[in-house]
């Protein structure tokens, strides 16, 4: 008799009524307008379509889940899922991951994208999920050169002195402005605007795409293209939620999330290219600077982190500039 009640009520159902899916959450800091979250929801999207439905992942952008930091423990929680974060933020957790934020490591956009392709980047990414009990790094997304923009122009070393100047909060960030005889501030990335605005800071750094975005362009009348740090952004899958999934459905969360994190990329870098003319033209003053002098300034600094990143991962990095992995 139970087994004809229960045979009754499966063929009741409304034919073709499929399991609800299963909600994810992925926050991040970052603007709607900016390529990360644009990407982020074609991601969502398209990781529903190949998993037949399976999941369904909402997107919180502009820290609506919380700022960098608190994102970060909520991912360890397993109170959400996926988040974008800075290597900075890695950093903290696993020391090695601090060369990718080194000023100057790279000697641009090409050498980047070698280090991003790079055995290398596989084993710092091995080494924070094992530091994490698990937390998965699926891709890494360029975020741009990062530039100086303040009150004054910045042209020469001596421009520098003594400039207050936001930086995230995070001892790597500190060491451009160190070497140029700066005051490095930390101000959490949703308050940079108000700070520069009420003058609490003088200047601040971040890639061209990111001032846009940020409109601190509107607060801030000059651009000195500095290009010290090329910026990352992990996307990362909590240790919770990747446990739980199939071997299957990690293939196709890694294949969305890097096809993703690819063009988030190539469209953060064309655009960056763009911007020059576009901020000369809505009365920014861009300032072309003779970077190989920061540079020199800036290099012998790296000494007191070689030993925290380790010499060999140091050297791999600066050796992807002349050869293939």
């Amino acid at each position: 008799m139970l087994f004809r009640c229960v045979l009754c009520a499966l063929l009741l159902l409304p034919i073709g009524v499929a399991a609800k899916p299963e909600k994810l959450y992925w926050g991040h800091v970052y603007e709607t307008s900016e390529p990360l979250h644009k990407w982020a929801l074609w991601a969502a999207k398209q990781i529903a379509e190949r998993t037949n439905g399976r999941y369904e992942i909402d997107v919180f952008p502009v820290s609506m889940l919380g700022k960098e930091a608190a994102l970060n423990e909520s991912l360890r929680l397993g109170s959400v899922d996926i988040i974008y974060t800075g290597t900075s933020f890695i950093a903290q957790l696993y020391p090695p991951f601090a060369i990718t934020d080194m000023p100057y490591i790279y000697a641009g956009y090409d050498h980047w994208v070698k280090f991003n392709n790079s055995t290398l980047f596989k084993e710092l990414a091995q080494g924070y999920s094992e530091k994490t009990q698990g937390n998965h790094i699926v891709a890494n997304n360029y975020y741009g050169e990062r530039h100086v923009s303040a009150n004054v122009p910045v042209n020469e070393l001596d421009d520098m002195q003594g400039l207050k100047i936001r930086v995230p909060n995070a001892r790597i960030f500190k060491l451009f402005p160190q070497a140029v005889n700066a005051n490095p501030t930390p101000i959490a990335f949703s308050e940079v605007y108000m700070a520069l605005q009420q003058g609490v800071v003088d200047a601040q750094e971040n890639p061209l795409p990111t001032i846009k975005a940020k409109k601190l362009f509107e607060v801030q009348k000059h651009i000195s293209l500095t290009g010290h740090m090329l910026g990352s952004n992990v996307t990362i899958v909590s240790q919770r939620r990747w446990k739980r999934l199939s071997p299957s459905d990690r293939l196709i969360f890694e294949q969305v999330l890097q096809e993703a994190a690819l063009n988030v990329s190539q469209e953060t870098r064309a655009h960056e290219e763009e911007l020059i003319t576009w901020f000369e033209q809505h009365g920014v003053s861009v300032h072309q600077v003779n970077k190989s002098v920061f540079r020199q300034a800036t290099l012998p600094l790296h000494k007191p982190f070689i030993t925290t990143i380790g010499q060999q991962n140091y050297d791999r990095l600066l050796q992807l500039n002349q050869v293939e992995e």
